[in-house]
Formats: C-alpha cells, sequence, structure tokens
C-alpha cells in the first residue's frame, strides 16, 4: 500500500477527502498534519508488530559492531548466527572470523512533510495496514472535541490492536515422535 493509498482511506473514514485536490483534502490542519501523524502511529505500529530483517556479513575476530551505527533501521536483535559473538546491548563484539546472520526488527522508513505519495510504500503486514486508518484518525481528530470522533476512530482502533495476532515465532514440526 502507498502513502496515497493510505491518506485516501483516512480521509475517507474521516469524511475530509477530495479527489481533486493536489492533498486529497480541503482542510488545511489535516494537509499539515497527516504525514507525520502517519508516520507516528507506523512507529506504533512497527514496535507492535515487528518488520523483520535478515542480513549476511563477513566479520573478524575482536570486530566490534554498533547494531543502531550500522543499522540505521535497527529496532531491535532477534538472533545472530554462524559466528561465536558477545552483546553487550546494541554493541556485538565478534569472537571468531566468519559470515554473521544477522535477524533483527526494524523501524519503517520516515515519513515527512516531503515524503512522496505515490512512491512511499509501507512495509508493514496487510493485518497492520487494515487497523492503521484507524490509528491515524483518532489522532488527526482527538483535538476535536465538539464531535468526539476522535474517541470513537480511538476506541476502534484500541478493540483492533487487541485482536493484532504480535506472534513472531514460527511453527515447528517433530518427524518420528518425541522420546520423553
Amino acid at each position: 500500500m502507498t502513502l496515497r493509498e493510505m491518506k485516501d482511506r483516512v480521509l475517507s473514514l474521516i469524511e475530509e477527502v477530495n479527489e481533486n485536490s493536489e492533498y486529497l483534502t480541503d482542510d488545511v490542519d489535516i494537509q499539515a498534519k497527516i504525514n507525520y501523524v502517519i508516520d507516528t502511529i507506523n512507529h506504533e505500529l512497527a514496535r507492535i508488530k515487528k518488520i523483520a530483517v535478515q542480513d549476511t556479513t563477513k566479520v573478524k575476530v575482536n570486530e566490534e559492531m554498533n547494531l543502531y551505527d550500522d543499522y540505521k533501521d535497527f529496532y531491535k536483535l532477534k538472533t545472530i548466527t554462524g559466528v561465536r559473538y558477545e552483546l553487550f546491548d546494541n554493541i556485538v563484539t565478534f569472537k571468531e572470523d566468519g559470515t554473521a546472520t544477522i535477524r533483527y526488527w526494524k523501524y519503517p522508513k520516515k515519513i515527512d512533510k516531503d515524503t512522496e505519495d505515490e512512491t512511499y510504500v509501507f512495509e508493514n503486514s496487510m493485518d497492520v495496514l487494515e487497523i492503521m486508518p484507524y490509528g491515524i484518525a483518532a489522532d488527526l481528530l482527538k483535538s476535536d472535541v465538539s464531535a468526539q470522533y476522535g474517541k470513537v476512530y480511538e476506541q476502534r482502533y484500541q478493540q483492533a490492536l487487541n485482536m493484532l495476532d504480535i506472534n513472531t515465532s514460527g511453527v515447528a514440526t517433530i518427524e518420528g515422535g518425541l522420546d520423553v
């Protein structure tokens, strides 16, 4: 899904869409903040339902890697395989030469005022993209106290978050039985 498609969903949901407008809406307040609100909800959801990455790199004994510096999108480490290593927070010291496979979860690409609507593609899974418009709508409308629509969308967003499957592990199959 592109940024434009997400904006179209959100603006349709809150009945502020104008397909003839370059910004998809005539509301200047929404125009000014929609990209930042989308970015905030996008990052929030990426911390709940993570975006997985795998990288393979050649390493040398005693080489240090700062995961935050080497992976600008780094959120959280899952595993390192292929070589022995020591880990101190976000700093990895490799204990042998070889090839390290680093699996981690990442933050999505940033969205700011200059992000292109047509070329930005969300990296989140489809179940996340389906609930994202409700979180965005809630944030966009939270200061509109007269109609209370922000609360309605916030409640729907929270319900959807509670139903989100955050299980990131796979399924294991044991063949040949288990001797206990």
